[in-house]
């Protein structure tokens, strides 16, 4: 059995990203009833908000679910004591260091995945102790490696130097391209941006068509000297733009991000001031679907490629 399904209890190796504004219980359930992996994001939650979607995700699915922390979150212990209490069983971490609260969430049974992207904290993440990792590609939408190593490249040089499952993330979106991160070593992958255009995502209809309207080169890597993020053209990000072409600091950055950016275009709408995080694969969506349909497609879609190549003859 592949081990991600067995570590998981999942049918497919597909996992949901846990993506702010856009997978609240709704989605979650939607992907983890339909065989693959639901994963509430947290970076966008308040506690008792996160209290509220894990339970209303437990009442609207039977299968397995999971959250994504950001380990900078500023009420981190509040919300690790929240996923504790309500027996939540998979956790992903992101954004921090790994072995702080690794060690304490195995403890109470909890399955641990780190996302990471590169060798150096794949192999910190190993040490730390967690099940598997993440390993996020240049493509991915939101926050991103500052080395900008793609997830082709990515996936064989994480392979190399460690031995717990591999979940590939950055730039999936169909079967093909997961064949393509099983090829490189990849035990499963992560979804991100086909599901943030899902009809189940909490993301706003505007953010969802502003995405299925995009073309090859209209998202960007901005903002690596805070935290690297991946953007959707619009006048906010050509002003980041403009402000690191002319030499801005952090403190400037800061400025000029503000507070609840992210909220103001991906849940709010607004697709001229709002921060709009999105992958390179938003060139490749162009429809809103049900998640349970997008993952039969993916999933189906791998089947067919791994068929047509196993009959591919070079004698």
């Amino acid at each position: 059995m592949n081990q991600i399904c067995s570590l998981f209890n999942i049918k497919y190796p597909i996992i949901q990203a846990g993506m702010v504004w856009c997978s609240g219980w709704k989605l979650a359930s939607a992907v983890s009833n339909a065989g693959g992996l639901g994963i509430i994001g947290v970076g966008s939650m308040h506690p008792e908000v996160l209290k509220e979607h894990i339970q209303k995700c437990k009442l609207a699915t039977q299968k397995p679910f999971g959250v994504n922390i950001p380990l900078l979150y500023p009420n981190i212990e509040e919300i690790i004591n929240i996923v504790i209490a309500e027996n939540v069983g998979i956790v992903f971490t992101s954004a921090g260091n790994p072995s702080i609260y690794t060690n304490l969430l195995k403890s109470k049974g909890i399955t641990v995945v780190h996302v990471i992207a590169n060798s150096k904290f794949a192999i910190k993440a190993q040490e730390a102790g967690v099940d598997a990792i993440v390993a996020e590609g240049f493509e991915a939408g939101g926050h991103n490696g500052r080395e900008e190593t793609t997830t082709m490249c990515l996936i064989p040089l994480i392979k190399e130097v460690v031995s717990i499952p591999i979940i590939a993330a950055g730039g999936i979106a169909s079967g093909k391209s997961m064949l393509a991160a099983f090829a490189l070593g990849a035990d499963a992958v992560q979804v991100g941006s086909a599901f943030a255009v899902a009809a189940e995502s909490s993301a706003h209809l505007d953010f969802k068509n502003r995405i299925i309207l995009s073309a090859e080169g209209d998202t960007k890597l901005a903002m690596k000297k805070l935290v690297p993020v991946r953007l959707l053209k619009n006048e906010f990000a050509d002003s980041v733009t403009q402000a690191e072409a002319e030499g801005a600091d952090r403190t400037t950055l800061m400025q000029l991000l503000g507070k609840a950016r992210a909220k103001l275009g991906m849940f709010e709408g607004d697709m001229i001031n709002g921060e709009l995080e999105i992958g390179q694969v938003a060139a490749m969506l162009k429809e809103i679907k049900p998640a349970a349909k997008i993952l039969e497609e993916i999933w189906l879609e791998f089947l067919e490629a791994k068929n047509r190549l196993s009959k591919l003859d070079f004698n």
